[in-house]
């Protein structure tokens, strides 16, 4: 059986395979609350075979979110659709994810198809946002941002910790805390976003303790089976930004901190970037794998690991643990199912449900017309 395809035990949680579907945003919330939309989404892809399921990241604040249309864990009237995502999702052989966050000075933003551009505090669908310091994103976000307090600071991990309580009341087995892609955690680990000059700024180990108090709050609260895991903007590609080794300190004291696994991104703290590697096939696997050996902690990585060949290789290799996989979970609800086809998995649907499986397997049909793509041909 192709490695991808074995199951991967994290504390007390198993999964069924080594695909994630990471976390994507998808501006159809309303109030923070999760609809039939994301029912769909949510269930198709844990029906199509993924082991690892999240929804969007999901704000710990209204002012955390990216748009009045992303969703949230703020509020108690959120959970019913939670518990039906993953209600969903746990129905259909995979494990239900979260992904906890804040956009910070990303915030108060259009939908991106509609221009992507910040709302000021005073328009209806625009708040004030924040920061580590008083230092706009640049770009379309160009806003004065507020520079948080030491109390705010508090404040904020006391909203991730009540956001992992309800995830755990609403069913989630395992979370990911949104450290990456410019948003909140991210701009505290960044120099290009973070100036400050108190505890929280200056050294790595500063810019790193907005991080591990988050950590130690949520991990107080998030039960000790399940796993506790962290998405790392690891490199902001520029010469006054984060550095991969800047990463790899990081990790190394996030473990100490009870983080399980390292999903690994970049910063995107600014637009300026030394280089864009993002049409390089598994661009992020050399950074996964050297993170792997030298702390010595589970990685998964995304970006470009849709081509099932690769996507199993890596894991194979002993390169990473999990293979989080976004724009190819949207083209394709039954990546999996085609993956194990091109890599001559003996029993390919297998990783449907038994309902779908047993009717696919004992069809009365002509190859050609079941409607899976032949073995060889692109996904569809």
């Amino acid at each position: 059986m192709p490695n991808l395809f074995s199951p991967y035990t994290l504390k007390g949680v198993t999964l069924r395979n080594r695909i994630a579907m990471s976390p994507m945003t998808m501006y159809r919330a309303q109030d923070g609350l999760m609809n039939d939309y994301h029912m769909m989404l949510l269930g198709s892809r844990a029906a199509g075979g993924f082991g690892l399921v999240f929804p969007e990241q999901l704000a710990i604040t209204a002012d955390g979110r990216t748009s009045v249309t992303c969703a949230g864990i703020y509020d108690d009237a959120q959970l019913d659709g939670l518990s039906r995502a993953t209600a969903m999702i746990r129905s259909m052989g995979a494990v239900p994810a979260i992904q906890l966050g804040h956009t910070g000075r990303k915030g108060s933003s259009l939908k991106p198809w509609e221009g992507g551009a910040q709302l000021s505090p005073d328009h209806p669908d625009g708040w004030q946002v924040t920061g580590p310091s008083a230092v706009p994103y640049g770009g379309k976000h160009t806003l004065p941002v507020h520079s948080l307090s030491r109390a705010e600071i508090r404040q904020l991990h006391k909203d991730y910790a009540s956001a992992a309580i309800r995830a755990h009341q609403a069913g989630f087995e395992w979370l990911e805390l949104h450290f990456a892609h410019g948003y909140l955690g991210a701009s505290f680990f960044s120099p290009l976003a973070n100036q400050r000059t108190d505890e929280y700024g200056g050294s790595v180990e500063n810019r790193l303790r907005f991080h591990l108090e988050t950590l130690d709050a949520v991990r107080e609260v998030w039960p000790e089976r399940f796993p506790l895991t962290i998405r790392l903007g690891s490199d902001d590609l520029h010469k006054d930004g984060i550095q991969f080794d800047d990463a790899i300190v990081a990790v190394a004291a996030m473990k100490g901190h009870g983080v399980d696994l390292a999903d690994l991104s970049l910063g995107f703290n600014t637009d300026d970037m030394s280089e864009r590697p993002f049409n390089q096939l598994a661009f992020m696997v050399e950074r996964g794998s050297r993170l792997r050996r030298e702390v010595d902690i589970p990685v998964g990585v995304s970006w470009n690991l849709g081509v099932p060949a690769l996507a199993n290789r890596v894991i194979e290799e002993g390169a990473i643990d999990l293979v989080f996989l976004g724009r190819p979970a949207l083209s394709n609800p039954h990546w999996p199912v085609w993956a194990a086809r091109e890599l001559g998995h003996g029993d390919p649907f297998s990783l449907l449900p038994q309902d779908w499986s047993f009717w696919l397997d004992s069809h009365r049909a002509h190859d050609a017309a079941l409607g899976w793509p032949k073995v060889g041909s692109p996904a569809s």
